[in-house]
């Protein structure tokens, strides 16, 4: 269904055409402030823990904001401060773009986000390996993972590996809705992944690109996990188990993905969370857990499904037109956001929130980023 992509769609194409190519409780003694705007003070052991992972998150568009006058300046001092100051080492910057003409379109996003980050090559680098995110880190730079939630520019499955060499790392089968490879989450009907999506898989293995299927239907999910003898992706979503949204995944894709040694990312997007408010950080570590317990903690990890500042500071003609881009199922509320999880600084109160639990620091640098490290450095060739 087309609706369910149109809204981040028609804000894609402007982007192109602007690039001319296309609060909690203290959990130990002694607090510390970071930078950026907030007055927000955190243990020591929570920042030393932020400052030193490789933070991943890998559904983390650069920005929301995609009017061609914003992608087409050059970010200001106090952006480029607050991308540093949320410890995040890696964003994949992975948006739903596809439809008819998404041969064309893909190549578009690729040129101007390729374009936007170079332009802002003071803070970003883009990715082609592991060793470059490793680099960012050392660099105090931001490593940018170009992926797509769609598939449908693959034409042929030779396209994998045209759109390999031009820097796509990560593809996700399908949006919402169903292509030629397989079914999205919000059909009423999951036809499983089609004998093309099966030749798409295997190329994709073959020339190293990481298979996500977090808007895959149910069956279009197990399907993908099965048909790929190498670990895949769900690179943002959340469990049924806690939250019946057509968004999350069931226990049984959770167990599958785990056997094969993938990695499942969690969300931050408020309906897929929770039902209900409240809605905070808290809730999103419930996902976490739900997750440890099922295939074990090497297997979970963050993908939050949100710029660095959140939906609910979108210019609200964007915010409007994105909740109309989605089926009724979506079950959007007055605010997108999560309460202590949206904003330059939310990897540290998940950090935190994340030692109240019992977290050992080996298992929070796993959740921060570790865990899709050791995935994508597999993955990538």
């Amino acid at each position: 269904m087309e609706t369910s992509r149109l809204s981040r769609r028609t804000l894609i194409r402007g982007m192109a055409a602007a690039s001319g190519a296309v609060a909690f409780p203290m959990v130990n003694f002694g607090a510390y402030r970071v930078e950026a705007a907030s007055h927000r003070a955190y243990p020591k052991r929570v920042v030393e823990l932020v400052e030193s992972s490789i933070i991943i998150d890998m559904l983390g568009p650069l920005s929301l904001d995609l009017r061609p006058e914003t992608i087409a300046t050059e970010l200001t001092d106090a952006q480029v401060a607050d991308f540093r100051a949320s410890g995040i080492t890696a964003f994949h910057n992975s948006f739903g773009v596809g439809g008819r003409d998404g041969y064309a379109n893909v190549l578009r996003f690729l040129a101007g986000w390729s374009a936007f980050v170079g332009h802002n090559d003071r803070l970003f680098t883009l990715v082609n390996d592991i060793g470059d995110v490793d680099r960012a880190k050392r660099q105090n730079k931001v490593a940018v993972i170009m992926g797509l939630q769609d598939s449908d520019h693959f034409r042929t499955p030779k396209d994998v590996e045209l759109f390999y060499q031009l820097g796509q790392r990560c593809s996700q089968l399908t949006y919402n809705s169903q292509n030629l490879i397989g079914s999205g989450c919000t059909e009423r009907v999951d036809g499983g992944l089609s004998d093309f999506g099966v030749e798409i898989v295997k190329a994709m293995n073959a020339v190293g690109m990481l298979v996500d299927t977090s808007h895959c239907g149910d069956r279009t999910t197990l399907d993908a996990i099965e048909a790929s003898p190498v670990p895949i992706a769900i690179t943002h979503g959340n469990c049924r188990a806690i939250n019946n949204h057509p968004r999350t995944k069931t226990d049984e894709a959770i167990k599958a993905l785990g056997a094969k040694g993938g990695v499942m990312g969690i969300t931050g997007v408020r309906n897929f969370v929770s039902a209900t408010d409240p809605t905070t950080v808290a809730n999103v570590v419930d996902h976490i857990d739900h997750v440890r317990k099922l295939i074990g903690p090497e297997h979970v990890g963050i993908g939050t499904d949100s710029d660095l500042y959140g939906y609910d500071k979108m210019a609200p003609d964007q915010y409007k037109m994105l909740k109309a881009g989605y089926k009724g199922s979506y079950g959007f509320r007055d605010k997108i956001d999560i309460d202590g999880f949206s904003g330059p600084l939310k990897m540290y109160n998940l950090t935190e929130e994340l030692m109240k639990r019992g977290y050992s620091d080996a298992d929070i640098r796993g959740v921060l980023g570790g865990n899709f490290r050791r995935l994508l450095g597999a993955t990538w060739k």
